[in-house]
């Protein structure tokens, strides 16, 4: 098994000050969470025990880059995952520079004064937050948290922003920064997001990938909720990796925690640059994969169809390859995509999946110049004409590459409707073929050239329709008819009688006036 160079594993960016918001279930702390980071990246329901795994997010503190962590609320009884995520959320007192410590100001559980005891020994580090002090008349319950030995207290409402700045002043202070007017460059990275149904070893790719348990792993479907965030460095870049809750269809979706954890997994896709679509090689690809995939490629982002647990075929010889000839038959619309086996568990063949997710960057990034896209498209239309339809041959005129991260041309056409799809499917190969594009989405849009309309189809404008009346009615007066006279001098009395004829339009125009 070869061995992978991964440095800097981390479920948490360590290289910034880390701040943890602690504190038992149901108290408010993915409240605080969303409001201090701006967005509602945390789930938040009234079930206790929604948030389980740790949840890390760059935070700007008075424009100064901190890490932030959401962690799970701990319990005293314990059940099922709870002895998971309590362990989880305590290891994080060690590591942390400031730590939160949620209540609520209404009352004391034994949660609490279990974590009051746990928080002894780092309480130069720690800022007791009384929660839920939603107007004046519960200001004074403050008061009544400094007689548990915390020199610094202060009362907030994490649901509607009381009492933040005071928090914020406080953590600078606690840190030793000041507040700047300049925010900072937000640093680059690959974002990998992996999706996929429950159980199919995400989060075990997840904590390979980071080097951590960042991802509580259980045979449990369901187990991760939020969308978990880790980072590493392979080969020299930096990568952030998603780990999101297991797609499943919607009539298995029974609770609502599960329901915006599923929707929080899709939205991941907007935030990747690449998805790893997590398959198990022993079950094979379900009909949710496929509508997971037309997601994908809707949002034309790279993926790689990662087949995973191959650890647990037989063995037999050609195993894989027939294995990959299904999948490519039961997945059309993801032809272009890598097939990448692996074993999340035993780190088989991570290195290769992780090489072809940089290839796979590099063309979301790739730009082909204008001049490239027209010499090649001369040589295609040579090859292969656009067929012809009832008002005559169709054709394409020129063309462009309008965005990169997603790919998309435009190809400007003599007309647009009906134009066939074969022949977009055409243009599609090309641009794979001659341009590199072999492993991404692409997309096509088509535009019809308009030319400027003549003077004969728009009409003549309402001046000129003015003075040509004005030459009629003279000419009707006259006895003459309009036009240029072939006698000598015709053009010039043309000329001077169109000048009349604009001259009595001008005037009547200021008369009007």
């Amino acid at each position: 098994m070869e061995k992978l160079d991964i440095r800097n594993k981390a479920d948490i960016d360590t290289r910034l000050p880390l701040i943890s918001i602690i504190g038992r279930p149901n108290v408010g702390k993915s409240t605080l969470f969303n409001r201090l980071i701006g967005k509602r990246r945390a789930i938040t329901d009234p079930t206790p025990g929604v948030t389980r795994d740790p949840i890390p997010e760059r935070w700007l503190l008075g424009n100064n880059p901190v890490t932030l962590v959401d962690s799970g609320g701990v319990k005293l009884d314990r059940e099922g995952l709870d002895d998971a995520v309590s362990d989880k959320s305590l290891s994080l007192l060690e590591i942390s520079d400031a730590i939160i410590f949620l209540m609520d100001c209404m009352e004391v559980t034994r949660e609490d004064q279990l974590l009051i005891d746990e928080l002894r020994p780092y309480t130069d580090k720690v800022v007791l937050c009384v929660n839920k002090i939603d107007d004046s008349k519960r200001d004074d319950l403050v008061w009544n948290y400094f007689s548990y030995g915390y020199q610094r207290v202060v009362g907030i409402s994490a649901a509607h922003g009381l009492g933040i700045e005071d928090l914020e002043d406080t953590l600078l202070g606690m840190l030793d920064l000041e507040r700047t007017e300049e925010e900072p460059e937000e640093p680059e990275t690959i974002k990998l997001a992996i999706l996929g149904k429950p159980n199919t070893g995400k989060s075990t790719l997840m904590n390979l990938l980071t080097g951590r348990d960042i991802s509580i792993v259980s045979p449990i479907a369901g187990t991760t909720r939020d969308v978990m965030r880790g980072t590493f460095i392979y080969k020299g870049t930096e990568y952030t990796v998603l780990d999101t809750a297991g797609i499943r269809r919607k009539s298995k979706v029974e609770e609502d925690v599960e329901y915006y954890s599923v929707n929080r997994a899709i939205k991941t896709i907007d935030d990747a640059d690449v998805v790893l679509l997590m398959i198990d090689i022993t079950e094979g690809i379900s009909d949710q994969d496929k509508k997971i995939a037309n997601l994908i490629v809707r949002r034309g982002k790279g993926v790689l169809l990662v087949l995973n647990k191959m650890d647990l075929l037989k063995g037999t010889p050609n195993e894989i390859e027939a294995i990959k000839d299904r999948v490519r038959f039961l997945f059309p619309i993801l032809s272009f995509a890598p097939l990448m086996p692996i074993s999340a568990l035993n780190g088989v063949d991570i290195g290769k999946m992780l090489d072809m997710v940089w290839a796979v960057w590099r063309q979301l990034n790739k730009r082909v110049d204008t001049s490239q896209v027209n010499a090649a498209l001369q040589s295609w239309t040579h090859d292969n004409e656009p067929p012809r339809g009832p008002q005559g041959h169709y054709k394409v005129l020129y063309g462009t590459q309008v965005s990169a991260t997603p790919v998309r041309f435009l190809f400007f056409v003599n007309r647009i409707h009906g134009f066939p799809e074969t022949y977009v499917s055409y243009l599609k190969n090309m641009i794979r073929r001659d341009f590199g594009f072999t492993n991404i989405p692409v997309k096509i849009s088509l535009r019809e050239r308009r030319r400027n309309p003549s003077l004969h189809e728009n009409g003549p404008s309402k001046s000129e329709a003015a003075v040509q009346k004005v030459l009629k009615s003279n000419a009707s007066r006259s006895g003459k008819k309009t036009g240029v006279s072939r006698k000598p001098g015709g053009k010039a009395r043309t000329g001077k009688a169109r000048e009349a004829a604009e001259k009595i339009v001008r005037n009547q125009k200021q008369k009007r006036k």
